[in-house]
């Protein structure tokens, strides 16, 4: 059975009650696979529900957002393209008391998913000599098709939980030369959460703090300029009428404690060669994924940082 088909019955289901405990399932936790014994299924931001021992591809996910590009490449050459690849991860359990910042579910691997992926993707075959997989990749680290891609993404794992053979597996991607960039986590908490992860990973690494004067931030598009003025926030948590001139004018809704300034940070290998870079406090990817929702976002963000940082992004930890 083709996986979108499986993916409508189940979301039939869910939606006719036809499952007691499926549903209750559904409504009790702020994610359906709340622990190790628990269900694949994860609710999306809009996308319905997506079946993570499933789904292999952005492509075969539904926009939530205002539809995403298609195109081609040449017959023969479908494997001869760069694939945007996005890592598949469970989070932990939600924090008691759940702190004033938060404003819903705790977030993990599927936010941005799948618009984010297929846009820049769109992006990068339309303004660069790239040719670009039109479908993207997910993958989860225990997956042994991993190494057949040397970039991987990873959003919101603040709350990220590893199991053994996934800390395994991630630290064999990583030292047979894989690089993960990560983007869209906040705060200090987060922070945390997700250094504690890495440290499971590669516990040797120390992170690196880069500024604006790292070739990533110029190889393609020159971003040189104060770290500050590149953060992108949530769309739905922008503050329109903040004073630009004021610098200390909050730039979005409170993220909690630590949210307030950007920062990227880098574990590096032997060679100083980066293995995962990590854009903190900054939603880069929501500037890809919500382009086509609202102009003033799109001219201020999406167009000026987003795109521009993303091909940046992917040129340097492509050639480095």
């Amino acid at each position: 059975m083709p996986r979108y088909r499986k993916q409508l019955i189940l979301a039939a289901i869910f939606a006719l009650g036809a499952s007691a405990s499926f549903a209750q399932l559904f409504r009790g936790s702020p994610n359906i696979n709340e622990d190790d014994e628990g269900s694949s299924l994860v609710r999306t931001e809009g996308s319905g529900i997506i079946d993570e021992n499933a789904v292999q591809t952005a492509r075969e996910v539904v926009s939530h957002s205002t539809g995403t590009p298609m195109w081609r490449n040449p017959p023969a050459f479908e494997k001869d393209v760069f694939t945007f690849a996005r890592a598949i991860f469970r989070v932990g359990p939600t924090l008691s008391p759940r702190p004033s910042f938060h404003r819903g579910r705790r977030l993990g691997w599927w936010v941005d998913f799948p618009d984010a992926d297929l846009n820049l993707s769109y992006r990068l075959q339309q303004m660069t000599s790239m040719k670009v997989d039109p479908n993207g990749r997910v993958l989860k680290f225990t997956n042994p098709e991993l190494h057949q891609y040397p970039f991987l993404f990873m959003e919101h794992p603040g709350y990220m939980q590893l199991r053994e053979p996934e800390v395994e597996g991630m630290r064999k991607y990583l030292l047979a030369g894989g690089v993960v960039l990560v983007i869209d986590f906040w705060n200090d908490l987060e922070w945390a959460g997700f250094a504690g992860q890495m440290k499971k990973v590669l516990p040797e690494r120390n992170w690196v703090e880069f500024d604006t004067n790292h070739p990533l931030f110029n190889c393609v598009f020159d971003l040189r300029q104060p770290m500050q003025s590149l953060q992108v926030p949530t769309m739905q948590f922008w503050l329109r009428d903040r004073d630009p001139r004021d610098p200390n004018a909050p730039l979005q809704l409170d993220r909690g404690e630590g949210s307030e300034k950007m920062s990227v940070r880098a574990l590096l290998d032997d060679q100083q060669r980066i293995m995962v870079l990590a854009i903190h406090n900054s939603d880069v990817s929501d500037g890809w994924e919500r382009e086509g929702e609202d102009n003033d976002y799109f001219r201020v963000f999406s167009e000026k940082v987003s795109y521009p940082l993303g091909i940046n992004l992917i040129f340097y930890l492509m050639t480095h």
